[in-house]
């Protein structure tokens, strides 16, 4: 049962440890959508 656990322990660390240097080497992306919002005149006091 203890070298059960010591390996599940091991399993864990490891599939974390990849998902933590994954997220750190991966390159996201920039969006590249354009988003435009028209703003009404009423909602800035003159």
């Amino acid at each position: 049962m203890g070298k059960l656990l010591v390996a599940l322990f091991g399993l864990i660390l490891l599939i974390v440890g990849g998902g933590i240097a994954y997220l750190a080497t991966f390159d996201i992306p920039a969006p590249t959508q354009t988003v435009e919002i028209q703003l009404d005149d009423d909602r800035f006091p003159r």
